[in-house]
C-alpha cells in the first residue's frame, strides 16, 4: 500500500512547503537537505519505484499537475542557469497578513507578491532539456511500462475526447481510431489544468520530424533520431548539477509543472516585447520559442532525486550487479547454457554459421571500459561482410538484434542517408540551443549500419562530413560537435555493427566474412523461414545474458599476463611477419570478450588458448577468402 500519511505522490509541494514552514522558527534547520531526503527514503522502499507513475508510457494529461512522476530519459542539451525567488512574502488575500511563501520546484508564484519586501531569497537552478532514450526498444518500453504499479486516472475534471494513447503504444492499437503512421502532428486533449484555462486548446502530440532535414520548427522537439514518439521536458536542477553531463542517461524523480501560465506568460512576451525588461529583449523569439516552449507540450520537471542509468534493461536489478550478489551469482552459473543457446540461435540466423555468430556474441557483450590516452579499450566493431542482398537479409537481421538489446538505430547507408541526414550535433547560436544529430545516442546503444544499401553515385560536402564522422566514432568512440567557430569532442561508447556484401569502405576493429551453409537457390525459402520471434521466456534470457555479460568486471593475473606474453613471442619466432602488435590486441580483446561471455570475471589460460584457436579460425577464413576473391574492394 502507498503511504497514507503523507500523500508523497500526489502533493509532494505540501510534503516541501510543510518542511519550509516548520523552519521558519528554526533558520538553521536544513529542511531543502531533509526534504529531499524524505523523497530519497521512501523511494528506497520496496517497489515504491513503481508506485511513481512515468512520462514515458503515462500521457500528459493522465498525470496530475505537481503531482511526482518519473522520466527515463537522455539530456540532450543544457540551458543557461536561471535565477527564482526560493522564498518570497504574499498578501494573503482573506486576511490580508503578509505569509512567507517557500517558491522552490514551482515555475509561477501566486497573486500579490511583495517585491519589495526584504524577506525575498533569490536562488539559482540549472536547465536541462530531456528526451526519451534515442532508439530504445518497444520491449523495453513495454515491460517498464507493464511493471508500473502507478495509479494512473485520467482528470475528472474533464472528460477526453478520444482516449488518448501511450506515447509509446504500438500503431495497430485499437483504442486509438486515427492512423498513427502519418508523421503529422496529432491533436489530442490537454493536461487537466490547461484544459480548464484554455477552453478548446489542443495539446499536440509529441513526435519527431520523420526528415531530420527540415529546420527547426514549432513542434520539433530535437530528439536525435528521426521518426522518434514521445515526451521531452525541461528538467529544473537544483543542486549538484555540475554532475550531470551531455548525453548522460537518467531516471529523474521530480513535481511535474504543466502550468497554462507558462504558456500564457510567453505569448505575452511575443505580443509585447517592447514592454520587456530590457535584459530580457536580449532572449531572440527563436530562442525564446527554444527554451520556453508550452508546458502542454514540454513539461516541466523539477527534480528531487535522480539515479544515473547504468543499464536501460528492465529485466535486471536497477542496483549495480555488484551490490545484489544473490541475482549475480544466479546468472553467473547459468551464463555458459545460455550463451549455447544464443550461439545456435545466432548461427540459424547467420545461415549455419557458427563462427560468425561467436564474433557477433562478442560484438553484441563489448563495452568501452576505459581509456588509455585517446584509445578507447573494449570496443569492438564488426564489419560482417558477405551479406546476402535477398530477401531484405539485413533489415531482418536488424529486427532480431533489436529485439535482443535495450536501445540500437538502423542507419541504412544509402547516397541520399549519406548526404541528407545530420548525424553531427551543431550548435545554433540564434535558438542558443544544440540542434541533436543521429550520432547523439546514449552509451551502450547498438548502431546497425547496411552497408548494403550502398549504391553509385556522389557524396557531397556534407556526405563526405557523415561518413568522416561514423569513421571517427568506430576508430576512437568520439564525435566531434559542430559549434561553428570549432569543434568540440564528445566522447561516447556506442557498439557499431557493419553489415556489408565485400569489405566495409569505414574502418572496423574486427572482420568476418560470412559463410553460408545455405545453397543459393534454397535461399529465399531459408530466410523466409528464419525463426524471427523465438519464445519470450528465451528471448528474456538472451536479453539478461546480453546485458549482464556487458556489466561484468574483468581482470588478469600476472601469472596469465605472463603466459600471453611468452606466447607471443613464441608466435612471432618463427614467422615475425605472422602477428602483429596490432594482431595482439585484437586476441587480447576476443580473450576478455570470450570470458566475459562466458560469465569468467578473470582471464584463465583455458580461455586465452580458445581465443586463440578461434582467432586463428577466423583470419585462415580471411586468408581464404582473399585467395579466391583476389584483392577484394
Amino acid at each position: 500500500m502507498m503511504p497514507s500519511t503523507q500523500d508523497w505522490i500526489n502533493d509532494p509541494l505540501g510534503v516541501v512547503e510543510g518542511m519550509f514552514a516548520a523552519s521558519q522558527n528554526n533558520p538553521n534547520s536544513g529542511w531543502e537537505a531533509k526534504a529531499v531526503e524524505f523523497f530519497k527514503d521512501h523511494l528506497k522502499e520496496k517497489d515504491a519505484h513503481t508506485w511513481v507513475p512515468s512520462l514515458n508510457d503515462v500521457p500528459l494529461h493522465y498525470l496530475k499537475p505537481n503531482s511526482l512522476v518519473k522520466f527515463r530519459c537522455l539530456i540532450q542539451d543544457m540551458f543557461d542557469p536561471e535565477f527564482y525567488m526560493g522564498a518570497y512574502e504574499a498578501v494573503d488575500l482573506s486576511t490580508k497578513a503578509k505569509v512567507l511563501r517557500c517558491g522552490k520546484y514551482k515555475d509561477v508564484t501566486e497573486c500579490g507578491v511583495d517585491f519589495n519586501s526584504r524577506n525575498t531569497v533569490t536562488a539559482e537552478r540549472q536547465t536541462f532539456y530531456c528526451v526519451p532514450i534515442p532508439g530504445e526498444s518497444p520491449w523495453v518500453k513495454e515491460s517498464y511500462a507493464g511493471s508500473s504499479q502507478a495509479r494512473v486516472v485520467p482528470s475528472t475534471s474533464y472528460t477526453p475526447t478520444r482516449q488518448k494513447r501511450s506515447y509509446e503504444e504500438d500503431d495497430d492499437d485499437d483504442m486509438d481510431t486515427q492512423p498513427q503512421k502519418q508523421r503529422e502532428p496529432h491533436a489530442g486533449p490537454q493536461s487537466a489544468s490547461e484544459q480548464q484555462g484554455n477552453g478548446d486548446c489542443k495539446r499536440r502530440e509529441t513526435e519527431a520530424p520523420s526528415s531530420q532535414a527540415a529546420s527547426a520548427s514549432p513542434l520539433d522537439l530535437n530528439f536525435p533520431l528521426p521518426g522518434e514518439k514521445g515526451p521531452s521536458c525541461l528538467l529544473k536542477v537544483y543542486e549538484d548539477w555540475d554532475s550531470f553531463k551531455l548525453n548522460d542517461t537518467v531516471e529523474v524523480f521530480g513535481i511535474l509543472s504543466v502550468s497554462p501560465a507558462l504558456s500564457a506568460l510567453a505569448d505575452e512576451k511575443d505580443a509585447a516585447p517592447s514592454l520587456l525588461d530590457p535584459a530580457d529583449s536580449m532572449e531572440t523569439a527563436e530562442e525564446q520559442r527554444v527554451h520556453s516552449p508550452p508546458a502542454s507540450l514540454v513539461p516541466r520537471l523539477h527534480m528531487l532525486h535522480a539515479e544515473p542509468l547504468a543499464h536501460n534493461n528492465p529485466l535486471l536489478p536497477a542496483a549495480a550487479l555488484e551490490d545484489n550478489s544473490a541475482f549475480l551469482s544466479s546468472t553467473l552459473s547459468e551464463m555458459a547454457a545460455v550463451r549455447a543457446e544464443l550461439l545456435a540461435y545466432f548461427s540459424h540466423i547467420l545461415l549455419g554459421d557458427a563462427l560468425a555468430a561467436e564474433y557477433l556474441i562478442l560484438h553484441l557483450i563489448s563495452n568501452v571500459y576505459t581509456r588509455r590516452d585517446v584509445l578507447p579499450l573494449g570496443k569492438f566493431t564488426l564489419n560482417l561482410s558477405g551479406c546476402p542482398t535477398v530477401s531484405s537479409y539485413t533489415e531482418r537481421f536488424y529486427q532480431i538484434i533489436q529485439q535482443l538489446v535495450p536501445s540500437s538505430y538502423y542507419l541504412g547507408m544509402t547516397l541520399q542517408n549519406m548526404n541528407q541526414m545530420r548525424l553531427v550535433p551543431k550548435k545554433d547560436y540564434v535558438a542558443n540551443r544544440l540542434v541533436s544529430g543521429a550520432l547523439q545516442m546514449a552509451r551502450n546503444t547498438s548502431l546497425f549500419l547496411d552497408e548494403s544499401q550502398l549504391e553509385q553515385g556522389q557524396l557531397d560536402a556534407a556526405g563526405v562530413r557523415n561518413v568522416t564522422a561514423l569513421g571517427n566514432l568506430i576508430s576512437w568512440q568520439k564525435v566531434d560537435y559542430d559549434f561553428n567557430y570549432h569543434q568540440m569532442e564528445f566522447p561516447c561508447n556506442i557498439n557499431v555493427l557493419i553489415a556489408s556484401e565485400g569489405r566495409s569502405l569505414l574502418p572496423s576493429d574486427c572482420r568476418i566474412h560470412l559463410q553460408s551453409q545455405v545453397a543459393p537457390p534454397d535461399m529465399d525459402e531459408y530466410l523466409g523461414s528464419i525463426r524471427m520471434h523465438p519464445q519470450a521466456s528465451q528471448l528474456n534470457k538472451f536479453r539478461m545474458y546480453l546485458s549482464v555479460a556487458r556489466l561484468l568486471d574483468y581482470s588478469i593475473s600476472d601469472e596469465v599476463t605472463k603466459s600471453v606474453e611468452d606466447d607471443f613471442v613464441d608466435m612471432r619466432k618463427d614467422d615475425p611477419q605472422s602477428i602483429s602488435a596490432e594482431d595482439l590486441h585484437r586476441m587480447l580483446v576476443v580473450a576478455r570478450l570470450l570470458s566475459l561471455s562466458l560469465g569468467q570475471t578473470s582471464l584463465s589460460r583455458d580461455c586465452w588458448l580458445r581465443a586463440k584457436h578461434t582467432e586463428m579460425l577466423r583470419r585462415s577464413r580471411m586468408e581464404q577468402h582473399k585467395c579466391v576473391n583476389g584483392n577484394e574492394p
